[in-house]
């Protein structure tokens, strides 16, 4: 699934390309994802100038002039900055409001969702699973209900450990998932949550209200730096995930202890161990952490 470091880079590679940029149509193949892509989208998007580009935890904001599009990429969903081919006439019979422009490369079957931009480019969501999300929403983004209630955002400087600190002082849950409750801080999804932990000498399991101020602050560090890290390397690419541009990501070499059950610690040598926590895999170094 993309994480906080994927939709980081997507928004990066998206932004130079659409702002700024009027919108001439939208195409809309398959409404059926996650929750029903907006009918009235097309009209609503159509003639509208891009203001800017921003993210929030894992969602894609797209600020226009009468409200924002808000894109998710779900478990294996892309975005891609493609040419637009020649125009087309319209057969007869076509509905009004069919668009007229065609893209090259074709449209596969998992490609759901276009935005076509008056410069000659379009934006394309490619999903095969369908659980990404295009979503329409008027006044301010933060007040929609899927972001409303999010956490602090970890390269801000309200993530700090002071409050984490507070924010673990009544939780006996294992510090892991804790750091990947979306209500305490965005975007640590289970990779970037594993390979934090092991930078900090923090194993997985521990409660997470057994965390010191001290070591709080190194865990604020790692997660930073983790994702700073991962997003300097356009993220990682283990099924699906591939950037704006088509290119995958590269931090998936430098794992430490993420996928690398039985493997020798690239610290101490020490096999890395793997355990279920909420339904997800982690991996740790029972010499380091």
């Amino acid at each position: 699934m993309p994480e906080l470091p994927e939709v980081e880079t997507t928004l990066r590679g998206l932004a130079p390309h659409l702002t700024g940029q009027r919108i001439a149509d939208v195409v809309i193949r398959h409404p059926q994802l996650r929750w029903p892509i907006p009918k009235n989208l097309p009209k609503l998007l159509r003639g509208q100038t891009i203001l800017s580009l921003e993210r929030r935890a894992k969602y894609l904001l797209i600020e226009c002039g009468n409200g924002t599009l808000i894109l998710h990429l779900g478990m294996s969903g892309s975005l891609r900055i493609l040419p637009v081919g020649s125009a087309l006439a319209p057969a007869r019979g076509t509905p009004v409001g069919t668009p007229l422009l065609c893209s090259d490369p074709p449209a596969g079957k998992h490609d759901h969702f276009d935005l076509l931009l008056a410069n000659g480019l379009l934006m394309r969501l490619r999903d095969p699973r369908r659980f990404g999300a295009v979503l329409w929403h008027e006044g301010d983004p933060a007040q929609h209900p899927l972001l409303a209630h999010l956490g602090v955002e970890p390269l801000e400087k309200e993530f700090d450990a002071a409050y984490l600190h507070r924010a673990t002082r009544k939780r006996s849950t294992a510090i892991k998932l804790v750091i990947m409750d979306s209500h305490v801080v965005v975007g640590v999804g289970n990779i970037y949550a594993n390979e934090a932990l092991f930078r900090a000498g923090i194993r997985p399991q521990l409660a997470a209200n057994k965390l010191s101020l001290a070591r709080c602050a190194r865990l604020v560090q790692t997660i930073r730096e983790t994702l700073t890290e991962a997003i300097a390397l356009g993220g990682s690419s283990l099924r699906d995930y591939v950037g704006s541009n088509g290119n995958p990501g590269y931090f998936q070499q430098h794992y430490w202890v993420y996928g690398r059950t039985g493997e020798p610690c690239r610290a101490c040598g020490t096999p890395i161990k793997q355990i279920r926590q909420g339904q997800r895999s982690s991996f740790y170094c029972p010499c380091c952490q």
